[in-house]
């Protein structure tokens, strides 16, 4: 439109604006749009040409005053008109303007709103540059480019603009629309167009030949001279010999870039020729990619949007440039795009589910002195996160405040934090939200914090129907949509009637492992000590019970209550412990813990003895619930631990641990010494069925990418179905052998090749360093038993198109909670240098020919094919390399022998491999491809390699055995 040009020539022009830092009575700078509109700048500046800020890192923009530092500048009476605030970077810094009139800030705001809104539409908040860190992810960038759009769940930065975002990426990631290929080519020249930008050194709009040989130096090409000059020289088509235009290097990079590899599986499909018919792509469909209901008019659907030729167009047929624009399309991605949306059964109990969940949600960096703001809740709640933690503690005014306590981190209103929860918890989907509350409040401010609950999320705390008295099992994700359900403690049900207030544990259900010693003496937390505390429930009364009186039970308040506990006596069954904390608890908050309730770990599970029964109730009626009952617990209690204890009780009661939370939840956070916002392994609690695996989300890293592609899995909703193993029955995840008669999966990965991998983004000399060696790595994490990593060989001097060719092969005992790792490293005399990863969830892989996009890094891909076995039966070694044993020799001249002569098969129902016998590696042969081969069929039943070379013939011919020999040689 007319109007948003104006802006934008506006903004180029430049505007004088008041920018106004804490501390200081503001500064008057020019603010500028630059030509590219990919930055603001600003002059005179002592950073010169650092003193911008990328529109790709833009978090937000407000209008008027609602910043922190206008409120230290509450003195000046700017004009709210002409104020507005940039919310930009990894930790969420603010630009805080002020404009001479109202009609400059409008400008500002449109221009900036219509810039951010540009990106997400047109290319998916591409990044224009490569990752700054070790942990790709820190940019912001809900979508990974490459030559296409690629949706990821979670944006590693806060950005408040991802509603319009989401709905770009579901047009964008289904794959058969029209303007799904117009995002590719958008894609692919507007990076072209910034490469050769920024080759460009003198700003001619020409490339001499020293700037492309500079240009792919940088791009980690070696090629030699001899071959640069000739393409040079081809695509110098114009009269100013000597130099490319834009045209020109874009035909120079296509020469550059052709793919062997997919030209040669193109021809591979199509008789030896230089383009595929539709025919011959709905093969290649069916039988590599493993595509299902592939029809003639999809074929020529792929050929009309990925075919740049018109001729080939018109003739039907899908040429080299098409194929590969093809091939780099989402549709082939590695990543199943059916999972970027909802896929799985959201019928079942809570406890069923792997739940995304945040620790100190508020916090903006470390533990100790970082801010606190209610943006991080916004962020959280549109990844895709349905836990998040609010720390209350009293503040003035009567407002109670969120912060961590005992430390200097700032702090936040509790209104507001509620406030920002009601407004984002349901844009990105309707699942309920968990509010974990971490009470430190009086009874005042407690009455506060519930009055606030009721008055914003209203009708969002009802769970109406969900909630059933006598139900044995939690409600259901989809029974709870658009619900918000507030996890605390809350008042026992012996309470009296007209009591406003009692006494709970106060054994802080995330209590610091830190001595008291080191916590910041500054609480205004009431704790009092006494000799009551709620106490674990034991299936061992003591030989002298006492009965206690009790005033009437309100079993109203406590749907999980068995119904038939009404009785006004009750047994104590334990001694009570001296010296527990206790806090009061005031009625109106407690009447809001519907479903979850918080119990103290302490008294639940003691690290000693591991005594794991739950703890429902207080003490006083445990004699009113059946023994089965009580020692299960009820479905609504959470318990939470610390990763420590939680640990002590995964290494020492592993399947009792996994029984608990098949009907519990259970909520793991990381430890109290973890200051810096580091984030613990959550596969190992994952393993054992834990829920709430509470990760610091401001802490972007490899536990993080984890937690990404765990919750991809279900089209990052937050929601992960559990295994069926893992909801109902019983095994040891840390057995060799976890469940002998599940079947395991064989998994079988060829790293082809790879396409413009990027230098070390911690190099020391940047992109002047040395061209990359690179290779990669792949890294199973699941089951204990499953963990294991493989590499490839190491290819020198070649960043740009490396070829490996190699196969690595993994056997998966439980495949369904298990991510495959994709790592590329540049291999350094000295070590080696991260180049880039991606993590993708074993259900989440595609079969075939598939590309793994690293994730930031623009254009950087490898290409691979994927293939997935069914094994059947006892698994010997894993994982390895090697030579065949001689007893699997044996076992197979004797099962071939016993169906060459219709022979009863008298074969064990498994066979050992020894140990010391690793399987071979498994290369690309006709055998390993057949289903009908006789010994392939053997392998896969055993679950041992297929490959079996002629030379193993060979061998068994040597020793007599002339006829088996024939038959092995007829299936290779």
């Amino acid at each position: 439109p007319d109007s948003v040009e104006r802006c934008m020539s506006a903004m180029q022009s430049g505007t004088q604006m008041v920018k106004l830092k804490a501390g200081s009575k503001g500064l008057v700078r020019l603010f500028y749009l630059d030509e590219h509109r990919s930055c603001i700048r600003w002059r005179p500046s002592r950073k010169s040409e650092k003193a911008k800020i990328t529109i790709d890192s833009l978090y937000k923009v407000t209008e008027g005053r609602q910043s922190d530092i206008f409120h230290r500048h509450a003195e000046n009476s700017f004009d709210p008109a002409c104020c507005f605030t940039v919310y930009h970077g990894n930790h969420m810094e603010s630009l805080d303007l002020v404009t001479s009139n109202p009609e400059e800030a409008r400008t500002w705001v449109t221009g900036l709103q219509y810039l951010m809104a540009g990106i997400s539409d047109e290319d998916s908040l591409a990044k224009r540059q490569r990752t700054h860190d070790q942990y790709p992810f820190k940019t912001n960038t809900l979508m990974h480019t490459h030559t296409y759009p690629y949706y990821t769940a979670y944006p590693a930065v806060p950005t408040l603009r991802l509603t319009s975002i989401v709905q770009s990426v579901e047009r964008i990631c289904i794959p058969h629309h029209h303007h799904h290929h117009r995002g590719c080519v958008l894609n692919s020249c507007r990076w072209m167009k910034q490469t050769f930008e920024e080759a460009d050194k003198n700003g001619d709009g020409l490339l001499n030949m020293e700037e492309i040989y500079q240009l792919l130096h940088k791009m980690n090409v070696n090629l030699p001279r001899r071959k640069v000059k000739h393409m040079f020289q081809e695509a110098d088509s114009d009269d100013q010999q000597g130099t490319l235009t834009f045209e020109e290097f874009s035909v120079f990079y296509k020469m550059m870039s052709l793919r062997r590899d997919l030209y040669l599986l193109l021809m591979g499909y199509s008789d030896r020729k230089d383009h595929l018919t539709a025919d011959e792509l709905a093969n290649f469909l069916l039988n590599e990619q493993k595509m299902v209901n592939v029809t003639t008019e999809y074929c020529l659907d792929v050929i009309e949007k990925f075919e740049l030729s018109e001729e080939n167009k018109q003739k039907g047929i899908l040429g080299i440039e098409g194929f590969t624009s093809f091939m780099r399309s989402p549709t082939c991605d590695v990543f199943n795009p059916e999972h970027h949306e909802v896929n799985q059964d959201m019928d079942q109990p809570l406890s069923s589910y792997y739940i995304s969940s945040s620790h100190n949600t508020y916090l903006t960096g470390d533990q100790l002195l970082s801010h606190s703001k209610t943006d991080m809740y916004a962020w959280v709640l549109q990844a895709g996160c349905r836990c998040v933690e609010v720390d209350c503690w009293d503040g003035p005014d009567g407002e109670p405040m969120v912060q961590h306590g005992y430390t200097l981190t700032s702090k936040i209103t509790f209104k507001s934090v509620i406030e920002t929860i009601d407004k984002y918890a349901f844009i990105s989907n309707q699942y309920p939200v968990i509010l974990s509350i971490e009470n430190h409040c009086s009874i005042q401010q407690q009455k506060k914090i519930a009055q606030h609950l009721r008055e914003i999320l209203g009708d969002k705390l009802d769970l109406g129907e969900a909630l059933r008295r006598d139900s044995i099992q939690l409600p259901s994700p989809h029974s709870l949509q658009g619900k918000i359900l507030i996890k605390g403690k809350r008042l026992p049900p012996y309470l009296s009637v007209d009591v406003e207030e009692g006494e709970v544990s106060d054994d802080d259900d995330s209590a610091d492992e830190i001595d008291d010693n080191f916590k910041l003496k500054n609480s205004n937390v009431i704790r009092k000590h006494t000799l009551l505390k709620t106490l674990s429930l034991s299936a061992k009364p003591l030989t002298n019970p006492k009965t206690i009186p009790i005033p009437p039970i309100r079993l109203s308040l406590y749907p999980y209550l068995p119904s038939h506990c009404h009785s006004h006596s009750l047994s104590l069954f334990h001694s009570i412990p001296p010296h527990s904390v206790s806090l009061s608890l005031s009625l109106s908050l407690s009447l809001l813990i519907l479903l979850l309730t918080s119990i103290p770990s302490l008294s639940f599970i003691h690290p000693s003895h591991f005594t794991f029964i739950a703890q429902p109730f207080p003490l006083l009626i445990s004699s009113l619930i059946p023994l089965s009952f009580r020692l299960s617990g009820t479905p609504g209690n959470v318990l939470s631990f610390s990763e420590t204890r939680a640990q002590q009780l995964v290494n020492h009661r592993a399947e009792r641990f996994l029984c608990f939370n098949q009907r519990q939840l259970s909520r793991i956070y990381p430890s109290a010494y973890r200051i810096d916002s580091s984030n613990f392994n959550p596969q190992l609690y994952w393993n054992v069925g834990c829920q709430l695996v509470a990760l610091n989300y401001q802490t972007e890293g490899r536990m993080m990418q984890l937690n990404r592609a765990k919750f991809m899995v279900n089209g990052g909703c937050g929601y992960a179905l559990k295994p069926p193993p893992m909801c109902k029955g019983s095994f040891n995840p840390f057995s060799d052998d976890p469940l002998p008669a599940y079947p395991k999966k064989q998994l079988v990965l060829k790293i082809i090749s790879g396409q413009q991998l990027p230098k070390p983004p911690d190099s020391m000399l940047g992109d002047r360093g040395e061209i990359i060696d690179p290779f990669v790595e792949v890294e199973i994490i699941g089951l204990p038993v499953d963990c294991c990593k493989e590499q490839t060989r190491v290819v020198d001097d070649n960043g740009f198109n490396p070829v490996w060719e190699e196969n690595l092969s993994f056997t998966l005992h439980m495949a369904e909670v298990a991510l495959v790792r994709f790592l590329v490293w540049d291999h350094d005399p000295i070590g080696r240098d991260f180049v880039g990863q991606r993590t993708v969830a074993f259900n989440s892989l595609m079969p075939g020919y598939r590309h793994v996009y690293l994730e930031g890094l623009t254009e950087a891909s490898i290409f691979i094919h994927v293939s997935v076995h069914d094994i059947y039966g006892k698994v010997g070694t894993v994982h390895c390399r090697g030579k065949i044993s001689f007893s699997f020799y044996i076992y197979i001249f004797i099962t071939l022998s016993c169906q060459l002569y219709n022979s009863p098969k008298l074969i064990p129902s498994s066979f050992p491999v020894e140990s010391t016998s690793p399987e071979p590696q498994l290369y690309h042969n006709a055998l390993s491809r057949s289903p009908q081969g006789i010994l392939g069929r053997l392998c896969m039943l055993h679950g041992i390699c297929t490959t079996v070379n002629c030379f193993h013939c060979v061998w068994w011919s040597a020793n007599g055995f002339r006829c088996i020999s024939v038959c092995m040689l007829l299936y290779i």
